[in-house]
């Protein structure tokens, strides 16, 4: 049995991020730990403007609003749960209380796939993708991720990203063996050369004979060009139920192919689930 983490923010609950949970834990029997992060620093409402407009007791003011937002967090792990307890799963609850990305990374530690809404920032305001909690959390965590889109759509379709580098191959490698029900979805294996040069995939043999074992009936792509232009032309043609497999995102063991700025354009423009894996 797998262990996978459904991140939430308890005052913004991701229904997207439930419903992947959901899916993969019924397909996989896994077993599935909603992780809630309520950084004690950080409330629904200004606490500093709560206080400055306050006219008479401002400690009554401000345990008014522990008050509400621990109703609501509260409301979202019974939320989780039930849907958990519905669809038959084993499951568990982590209320974390300290600063929301030291514990999502520890968590990510004791984990084999964290999931996790794109769109999380762990604070009250809204920011652009990918959001400034996301790339920290991406650059140190400890386990694969599956980064939600806003709503959630049935994935009917694999795309596998692959440049040759032992980065594309590993993240290839870990969706293979811990979503295993996919493997038998339709899948492309899409990789992007300069223009000079052939149309072969980057070793070649080695690479069908691995996707031979894991998803023998896996169609290649080879596009010629920049690789984030071409990748990105390719996947706006595709609907929002594939999913997306990239690989390394730390800044030391990227490749050209799928470096920094590679997995940022993916999520600007995230429209489908996002399964990254760095080694």
């Amino acid at each position: 049995m797998k262990k996978i983490i459904a991140a939430f923010d308890g005052l913004k609950f991701s229904d997207s991020t439930l419903s992947y949970a959901i899916t993969f834990g019924r397909e996989n029997k896994c077993h599935i730990v909603g992780v809630f992060l309520n950084d004690m620093t950080y409330y629904s409402r200004n606490p500093y403007r709560i206080l400055i407009e306050a006219d008479n007791n401002n400690y009554t003011t401000l345990d008014a609003l522990e008050e509400e937002d621990a109703a609501t967090r509260n409301k979202a792990v019974e939320k989780f749960s039930a849907a958990c307890s519905e669809a038959g799963l084993n499951y568990s609850v982590h209320k974390d209380k300290d600063i929301a990305l030291m514990e999502l990374l520890h968590e990510s530690t004791y984990a084999d796939l964290v999931i996790i809404d794109a769109n999380e920032t762990f604070n009250r305001y809204a920011e652009d993708l990918p959001t400034r909690f996301i790339r920290d959390f991406l650059a140190g965590v400890q386990c694969p991720v599956l980064l939600a889109p806003k709503f959630y759509v049935p994935i009917r379709k694999s795309i596998l990203l692959y440049d040759g580098q032992p980065s594309s191959v590993y993240a290839i490698k870990m969706f293979s063996y811990l979503l295993p029900v996919l493997n038998a979805l339709p899948s492309e294996v899409i990789t992007v050369k300069n223009s000079d040069d052939d149309l072969h995939l980057p070793d070649n043999r080695l690479m069908k004979e691995f996707m031979k074992r894991h998803q023998p009936d896996a169609a290649y792509t080879v596009l010629k060009g920049d690789a984030e232009e071409e990748i990105l032309l390719r996947l706006r043609s595709e609907d929002a139920t594939a999913v997306i497999v990239a690989g390394a995102y730390k800044r030391g063991v990227v490749s050209r192919f799928f470096r920094h700025s590679m997995v940022d354009v993916l999520m600007r423009e995230l429209r489908w689930p996002l399964f990254i894996a760095h080694q």
